[in-house]
């Protein structure tokens, strides 16, 4: 998992309404093409904690080991599961393109089928591992696909930061994505997603927050991020995710990134 897609991964979309009633904000297209710019290294290894928290509190621990590789202007990266039994050698693949024509290609591995499974567009928005993210979080954004307007600037945990509102152009992204709708505030210092609320088709809210970033040879990374999922007020189950072992541009063997490694594991 790479943490600047995460970041960046944040749609708003109305399945009834047309561009033409949402006309394309030069500022703000241009503060989200410096978002997507910006540099996350060439290669990046790191150790995952998922919590898994759920409405009554209970907690659920997934250990992870997860890297990611620059492939000239694509980016493919690939988790394992450490731990606890339940999910040990489950392993997940991604091939993130640039093209925008080009849909992303996302494998699962699951040990006790001893099968890869190939994820469809179909199936990108339901939840990745029991978790508050989905799949279609898992890939970059082709900002083609999207509107942005620039609603206004604030502060987040005393930075100034620009509030961003984003629309898809088709319905195919609102179908794929599960999202209606999304707000972004990205801090002005270092273009960073740090909060964000997406709004899903079956009426709940998913709440983004990155508490926590360091700067590592002058990229910045999250040291942990939330998502929490919400009905109401009521919160119905929320994720943790902390990083730690970070290695930036250190050299990954390309096979590292095959369906073939899946199933090999660490």
């Amino acid at each position: 998992m790479n943490s600047k897609k995460l970041l960046i991964g944040l749609t708003l979309g109305l399945s009834l309404i047309t561009t033409s009633l949402f006309a394309d904000d030069a500022k703000a297209r241009a503060i989200m093409e410096k978002v997507d710019a910006r540099d996350d290294g060439k290669t990046l290894e790191q150790d995952m904690l998922m919590v898994l928290i759920d409405k009554n509190g209970k907690k659920r621990t997934r250990d992870i080991k997860s890297y990611g590789k620059d492939f000239g202007v694509d980016e493919h990266r690939i988790m394992f599961f450490k731990s606890p039994a339940d999910v040990k050698n489950t392993s997940f693949l991604t091939y993130d393109y640039d093209k925008a024509s080009k849909d992303d290609d996302q494998w699962l591995y699951l040990p006790a089928l001893k099968k890869v499974k190939r994820i469809p567009s179909s199936d990108k928005s339901s939840s990745f591992m029991g978790s508050d993210f989905s799949y279609f979080d898992m890939t970059d954004r082709d900002l083609e696909d999207y509107d942005f307007k620039l609603l206004k600037e604030t502060t987040v945990r005393g930075k100034k930061a620009w509030m961003i509102e984003s629309k898809p152009l088709n319905k195919k992204v609102i179908k794929e994505s599960g999202y209606t709708k999304s707000i972004a505030l990205v801090r002005q210092d270092n273009y960073v997603v740090v909060r964000a609320i997406n709004f899903m088709k079956n009426g709940k809210k998913k709440y983004l927050d990155i508490p926590r970033l360091h700067k590592e040879k002058g990229i910045w990374i999250p040291d942990e991020m939330t998502m929490t999922t919400k009905k109401g007020k009521s919160t119905v189950h929320k994720t943790i995710l902390k990083f730690s072992g970070i290695k930036l541009n250190k050299a990954i063997n390309n096979s590292m990134f095959s369906t073939r490694r899946l199933e090999k594991g660490l």
